[in-house]
C-alpha cells in the first residue's frame, strides 16, 4: 500500500486554514496525512484544532533564542532539524508569522508553500488585506487577490502555485471583505496543496473569483 504524503502545517494564529486542510483530509478530498502542526505562539487556537483530532503538535517559539542572543538562522536550523524527523513531503505555511531564512528552506527545497492574501508583487508582508482595502477606498486599486506560492527567503515572493483575483464590492465593509477573503483562502490552500501533491512540481494556475 502506497504511503500517504505527510504534511506539516505551520501556524501562528487561529488556524482556520489549518482547519480547511484537516476537513479536506477527513472528508477524503485530499489523500494525505497531517503529521504535525507547529506554532511559534503558545496561545494559537490552531494548536487546539489539531489536538481535537489527534494531530501531533509542537510549540517552538523564537523568544528563547532572542533572549539567549542566538540568531534567527539558528532558530531556523533547529526547526528544520525537528521537522526533518517527520520526513515531510510538503510543509505548508498557513498564517505562520515568521519569515523563514535560507537556512531552513535549503533543507526542504521545493517542499515549502505559503499562503498570502494578495497577488504577486502587491501588498507583501503583514496587514495585506487591510492595506488593499484602504487602497481601494482611495481609488488606487479595484481588486486584490490571494496566492499560494513556493516559499523563498524574500517575503511573500517565490513561484506561484495558484492565485485568485478578488474584486471589491461597492459599500462592502472591511470586516465583510476580510470574511470573504478568508473563505476564499480556505478553498485555495486545499487546492494548492493538492496541486503540488498531484504534480510533484510547480503547477501554475490563475483563477478568477467565481
Amino acid at each position: 500500500m502506497q504511503e500517504k504524503p505527510r504534511l506539516i502545517v505551520l501556524i501562528s494564529g487561529s488556524g482556520s486554514n489549518l482547519q480547511a486542510l484537516i476537513d479536506a483530509v477527513q472528508d477524503g478530498i485530499m489523500d494525505a496525512e497531517i503529521a504535525l502542526v507547529v506554532s511559534n505562539r503558545r496561545t494559537a487556537y490552531g494548536l487546539q484544532r489539531a489536538d481535537q483530532v489527534g494531530i501531533e503538535t509542537f510549540y517552538f517559539p523564537f523568544k528563547p533564542y532572542r533572549i539567549a542572543g542566538q540568531s534567527r538562522e539558528q532558530y531556523d536550523a533547529d526547526l528544520a532539524m525537528k521537522l526533518g524527523e517527520y520526513k515531510p513531503h510538503l510543509i505548508i505555511l498557513a498564517g505562520w508569522m515568521h519569515v523563514l531564512s535560507s537556512t531552513f528552506l535549503n533543507q526542504f527545497p521545493g517542499q515549502v508553500i505559503n499562503l498570502h492574501p494578495a497577488l504577486p508583487g502587491q501588498f507583501d508582508g503583514v496587514g495585506a488585506i487591510q492595506r488593499a482595502y484602504e487602497a481601494y477606498q482611495t481609488g488606487e486599486v479595484d481588486h486584490t487577490g490571494i496566492m499560494v506560492h513556493y516559499a523563498v527567503p524574500e517575503v511573500d515572493a517565490g513561484p506561484v502555485v495558484v492565485q485568485r483575483t478578488m474584486h471589491f464590492l461597492e459599500g462592502e465593509s472591511l470586516e465583510d471583505f476580510e470574511m470573504r477573503m478568508h473563505t476564499a483562502e480556505h478553498g485555495l490552500i486545499v487546492e494548492a496543496t493538492q496541486c503540488v501533491l498531484d504534480a510533484g512540481r510547480i503547477y501554475p494556475r490563475s483563477l478568477e473569483e467565481k
